[in-house]
Protein backbone atom coordinates (compact mmCIF):
# COMPACT_ATOMS: atom_id res chain seq x y z
CA UNK A 1 0.00 0.00 0.00
CA UNK A 2 1.60 3.26 -0.91
CA UNK A 3 0.23 6.93 0.85
CA UNK A 4 0.76 9.91 -0.06
CA UNK A 5 4.21 11.43 1.69
CA UNK A 6 2.47 14.66 2.29
CA UNK A 7 -0.88 12.97 3.82
CA UNK A 8 1.48 10.98 6.17
CA UNK A 9 3.78 13.91 7.62
CA UNK A 10 0.52 15.39 8.03
CA UNK A 11 -1.07 12.72 10.61
CA UNK A 12 3.26 12.66 12.38
CA UNK A 13 2.29 15.74 13.09
CA UNK A 14 -1.52 15.99 14.24
CA UNK A 15 -1.37 12.90 15.91
CA UNK A 16 2.63 13.20 17.23
CA UNK A 17 3.28 9.64 15.57
CA UNK A 18 6.65 8.60 14.04
CA UNK A 19 6.75 7.24 10.26
CA UNK A 20 6.60 3.48 11.07
CA UNK A 21 3.55 4.08 12.97
CA UNK A 22 1.30 5.92 10.46
CA UNK A 23 2.42 3.07 8.13
CA UNK A 24 1.22 0.74 10.32
CA UNK A 25 -1.95 2.66 11.11
CA UNK A 26 -3.44 3.62 7.92
CA UNK A 27 -2.57 0.29 6.55
CA UNK A 28 -4.38 -1.16 9.52
CA UNK A 29 -7.16 1.04 8.54
CA UNK A 30 -7.13 0.17 4.81
CA UNK A 31 -8.13 -3.62 6.03
CA UNK A 32 -9.88 -3.09 9.32
CA UNK A 33 -8.41 -6.74 10.93
CA UNK A 34 -4.73 -7.81 10.36
CA UNK A 35 -2.02 -9.69 11.33
CA UNK A 36 1.51 -7.89 12.20
CA UNK A 37 2.96 -10.08 9.54
CA UNK A 38 0.20 -8.71 6.96
CA UNK A 39 0.74 -5.13 8.27
CA UNK A 40 4.15 -5.35 7.62
CA UNK A 41 3.96 -6.05 4.20
CA UNK A 42 1.06 -3.79 3.74
CA UNK A 43 2.58 -0.97 5.18
CA UNK A 44 6.50 -1.65 4.19
CA UNK A 45 7.21 -2.06 7.75
CA UNK A 46 9.95 -4.38 8.97
CA UNK A 47 8.50 -7.38 10.85
CA UNK A 48 10.73 -6.67 13.53
CA UNK A 49 9.75 -4.06 14.43
CA UNK A 50 5.55 -4.05 13.53
CA UNK A 51 5.38 -5.96 16.90
CA UNK A 52 6.91 -2.83 18.89
CA UNK A 53 4.87 -0.59 16.93
CA UNK A 54 1.60 -1.95 17.16
CA UNK A 55 2.01 -2.19 21.27
CA UNK A 56 2.77 1.40 20.77
CA UNK A 57 -0.20 2.13 19.19
CA UNK A 58 -2.26 -0.36 21.20
CA UNK A 59 -1.07 1.64 24.39
CA UNK A 60 -1.90 5.38 22.90
CA UNK A 61 -5.56 3.72 21.95
CA UNK A 62 -5.27 3.22 18.23
CA UNK A 63 -5.79 -0.14 18.02
CA UNK A 64 -7.46 -3.38 19.77
CA UNK A 65 -5.39 -6.67 20.19
CA UNK A 66 -7.25 -9.61 19.10
CA UNK A 67 -6.59 -12.86 21.19
CA UNK A 68 -6.53 -15.87 19.44
CA UNK A 69 -3.65 -17.44 17.37
CA UNK A 70 -2.58 -15.74 15.04
CA UNK A 71 -2.94 -12.38 17.40
CA UNK A 72 -4.98 -10.01 14.79
CA UNK A 73 -5.45 -6.29 15.78
CA UNK A 74 -8.60 -4.41 15.14
CA UNK A 75 -8.65 -0.86 13.74
CA UNK A 76 -10.50 2.08 16.33
CA UNK A 77 -12.29 4.05 14.09
CA UNK A 78 -10.96 7.88 13.27
CA UNK A 79 -13.32 9.84 15.21
CA UNK A 80 -12.89 7.63 18.32
CA UNK A 81 -8.85 7.55 18.04
CA UNK A 82 -9.28 11.94 18.32
CA UNK A 83 -11.30 11.46 21.06
CA UNK A 84 -9.12 9.27 22.94
CA UNK A 85 -6.31 11.91 21.80
CA UNK A 86 -7.42 14.86 22.86
CA UNK A 87 -8.14 12.77 26.63
CA UNK A 88 -5.01 11.43 26.91
CA UNK A 89 -3.07 14.67 25.98
CA UNK A 90 -5.71 16.67 28.41
CA UNK A 91 -4.68 13.91 31.01
CA UNK A 92 -1.03 14.23 30.90
CA UNK A 93 -0.91 18.22 30.49
CA UNK A 94 -3.12 17.94 33.93
CA UNK A 95 0.11 15.65 35.31
CA UNK A 96 2.67 18.03 34.13
CA UNK A 97 0.60 21.17 35.62
CA UNK A 98 0.22 19.89 38.98
CA UNK A 99 3.95 18.85 38.76
CA UNK A 100 5.06 22.16 37.80
CA UNK A 101 2.55 23.71 40.62
CA UNK A 102 4.61 21.76 43.03
CA UNK A 103 7.93 23.55 42.07
CA UNK A 104 6.26 26.75 41.82
CA UNK A 105 4.69 25.98 45.31
CA UNK A 106 7.78 24.73 46.87
CA UNK A 107 11.64 25.23 47.78
CA UNK A 108 12.67 23.76 44.73
CA UNK A 109 12.00 26.81 42.88
CA UNK A 110 13.75 29.01 45.50
CA UNK A 111 16.85 26.51 44.87
CA UNK A 112 16.83 27.22 41.05
CA UNK A 113 16.32 31.31 41.47
CA UNK A 114 19.27 31.16 44.23
CA UNK A 115 21.20 29.34 41.19
CA UNK A 116 20.28 31.20 38.40
CA UNK A 117 20.79 34.49 40.64
CA UNK A 118 24.61 33.63 41.20
CA UNK A 119 25.41 33.24 37.81
CA UNK A 120 23.65 36.19 36.58
CA UNK A 121 26.61 37.91 38.82
CA UNK A 122 29.20 36.61 37.05
CA UNK A 123 27.57 37.53 33.57
CA UNK A 124 28.91 40.81 31.87
CA UNK A 125 25.69 42.34 30.75
CA UNK A 126 27.54 42.49 27.32
CA UNK A 127 27.32 38.90 27.16
CA UNK A 128 23.58 38.63 27.78
CA UNK A 129 22.40 38.01 23.91
CA UNK A 130 21.51 35.46 22.12
CA UNK A 131 19.25 34.11 18.82
CA UNK A 132 15.75 33.19 18.76
CA UNK A 133 14.08 30.56 16.15
CA UNK A 134 10.87 30.46 15.02
CA UNK A 135 7.89 32.77 15.80
CA UNK A 136 6.39 31.25 18.93
CA UNK A 137 9.98 31.86 20.75
CA UNK A 138 10.18 35.05 19.82
CA UNK A 139 6.98 35.86 21.20
CA UNK A 140 7.57 33.82 24.08
CA UNK A 141 11.23 36.20 25.14
CA UNK A 142 8.94 39.34 24.52
CA UNK A 143 6.64 38.10 27.16
CA UNK A 144 9.53 36.93 29.34
CA UNK A 145 11.05 40.84 28.63
CA UNK A 146 7.91 42.29 28.91
CA UNK A 147 7.05 41.41 32.83
CA UNK A 148 10.89 43.29 33.57
CA UNK A 149 10.03 46.49 31.85
CA UNK A 150 9.79 49.32 34.18
CA UNK A 151 9.80 52.46 32.66
CA UNK A 152 8.91 51.87 28.28
CA UNK A 153 8.47 49.86 25.55
CA UNK A 154 8.81 50.71 22.14
CA UNK A 155 7.56 48.27 19.66
CA UNK A 156 7.98 48.55 16.24
CA UNK A 157 6.41 46.11 14.02
CA UNK A 158 5.03 45.20 10.54
CA UNK A 159 0.81 45.44 9.51
CA UNK A 160 0.37 41.57 10.14
CA UNK A 161 2.79 41.80 13.08
CA UNK A 162 0.85 44.29 14.91
CA UNK A 163 -1.90 42.43 14.19
CA UNK A 164 -0.44 38.99 16.08
CA UNK A 165 0.51 41.33 18.85
CA UNK A 166 -2.80 42.56 19.76
CA UNK A 167 -4.47 38.81 19.93
CA UNK A 168 -1.23 36.69 21.22
CA UNK A 169 0.45 39.01 23.74
CA UNK A 170 -2.19 41.59 24.53
CA UNK A 171 -2.80 40.83 28.16
CA UNK A 172 0.70 40.90 28.82
CA UNK A 173 0.65 44.62 27.45
CA UNK A 174 -2.25 45.52 29.30
CA UNK A 175 -0.82 43.96 32.68
CA UNK A 176 2.75 45.96 31.74
CA UNK A 177 0.54 49.41 31.30
CA UNK A 178 -1.44 48.78 34.79
CA UNK A 179 2.48 49.35 35.85
CA UNK A 180 2.61 52.65 34.93
CA UNK A 181 5.11 52.00 31.95
CA UNK A 182 4.59 53.81 28.91
CA UNK A 183 4.18 51.72 25.24
CA UNK A 184 4.47 53.01 22.42
CA UNK A 185 4.03 51.19 18.84
CA UNK A 186 4.71 52.43 15.14
CA UNK A 187 3.84 50.06 12.43
CA UNK A 188 1.84 50.68 8.86
CA UNK A 189 -1.71 51.77 9.15
CA UNK A 190 -3.91 49.84 7.44
CA UNK A 191 -7.52 48.23 8.08
CA UNK A 192 -6.08 45.15 9.97
CA UNK A 193 -3.49 47.63 11.92
CA UNK A 194 -7.07 49.80 12.69
CA UNK A 195 -8.50 46.90 14.25
CA UNK A 196 -5.36 45.96 16.29
CA UNK A 197 -5.39 49.72 17.33
CA UNK A 198 -8.89 49.27 18.76
CA UNK A 199 -7.81 45.88 20.95
CA UNK A 200 -4.81 48.21 22.51
CA UNK A 201 -6.91 50.90 22.95
CA UNK A 202 -6.03 52.37 26.66
CA UNK A 203 -3.20 49.47 26.44
CA UNK A 204 -0.90 51.46 23.95
CA UNK A 205 0.28 54.55 21.90
CA UNK A 206 -0.09 53.54 17.97
CA UNK A 207 1.14 55.83 15.57
CA UNK A 208 1.50 54.85 11.80
CA UNK A 209 4.62 54.06 10.32
CA UNK A 210 5.37 54.99 6.60
CA UNK A 211 8.11 54.13 4.46
CA UNK A 212 10.15 52.06 7.15
CA UNK A 213 10.08 48.04 7.35
CA UNK A 214 11.06 46.59 10.16
CA UNK A 215 10.91 44.36 13.29
CA UNK A 216 11.96 45.04 16.63
CA UNK A 217 11.12 46.04 20.22
CA UNK A 218 13.31 48.13 22.71
CA UNK A 219 12.44 47.89 26.72
CA UNK A 220 13.76 50.45 29.26
CA UNK A 221 16.46 51.42 27.05
CA UNK A 222 18.48 48.74 27.47
CA UNK A 223 16.98 45.32 26.32
CA UNK A 224 16.46 44.87 22.61
CA UNK A 225 14.88 42.36 20.48
CA UNK A 226 14.84 43.11 16.55
CA UNK A 227 14.60 40.34 13.52
CA UNK A 228 16.16 39.36 10.87
CA UNK A 229 13.76 39.55 8.10
CA UNK A 230 10.28 41.24 7.03
CA UNK A 231 7.53 38.35 8.35
CA UNK A 232 6.02 38.41 5.00
CA UNK A 233 8.91 36.47 3.25
CA UNK A 234 10.02 34.32 6.43
CA UNK A 235 8.07 31.00 7.71
CA UNK A 236 7.06 31.53 11.01
CA UNK A 237 8.61 28.34 12.14
CA UNK A 238 12.35 29.78 10.36
CA UNK A 239 11.88 33.32 11.82
CA UNK A 240 15.23 34.76 13.87
CA UNK A 241 14.78 37.50 16.15
CA UNK A 242 18.04 38.54 17.77
CA UNK A 243 18.19 39.54 21.56
CA UNK A 244 20.83 41.87 22.95
CA UNK A 245 21.32 43.70 26.64
CA UNK A 246 23.05 46.76 25.34
CA UNK A 247 22.27 50.09 26.99
CA UNK A 248 24.36 51.62 24.50
CA UNK A 249 22.89 50.45 21.12
CA UNK A 250 19.68 50.66 22.29
CA UNK A 251 19.35 54.33 23.33
CA UNK A 252 20.99 55.44 20.30
CA UNK A 253 18.20 53.17 18.51
CA UNK A 254 15.59 55.01 20.83
CA UNK A 255 16.72 58.10 19.70
CA UNK A 256 16.28 57.65 16.09
CA UNK A 257 12.75 56.87 17.34
CA UNK A 258 11.95 59.53 19.09
CA UNK A 259 12.68 61.89 16.21
CA UNK A 260 10.55 59.61 14.39
CA UNK A 261 7.66 59.35 16.34
CA UNK A 262 6.83 63.18 16.56
CA UNK A 263 5.95 62.75 13.08
CA UNK A 264 4.03 60.09 12.93
CA UNK A 265 -0.40 60.24 13.39
CA UNK A 266 -1.88 58.22 15.69
CA UNK A 267 -3.66 55.33 13.89
CA UNK A 268 -7.13 55.98 14.89
CA UNK A 269 -9.13 52.92 16.20
CA UNK A 270 -11.36 51.28 13.66
CA UNK A 271 -15.32 51.98 14.31
CA UNK A 272 -17.78 49.53 14.19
Amino acid sequence: MIMDEEFLDKLRHYFSLNLYEVKIWTALLSRGTATAGELSDIADVPRSRSYDVLESLEKKGFVIMKFGKPIKYYAIPPAEVIERVKKNLKLETDKQLEKLDEVVSGELLDELNLIHSQGIELVEPAERSGSLKGRHNIYSHFEFLLKSAKKQVIIVSTAQELVRISESIRDVLQAVARRGVKIRIAAPETKATKEAAKKLKGIAEVRALEGIDARFIIIDSTELTFMLQSDEKVHPSFDVGIWVNTEFFSTALERFFELAWKGMKPIEASED
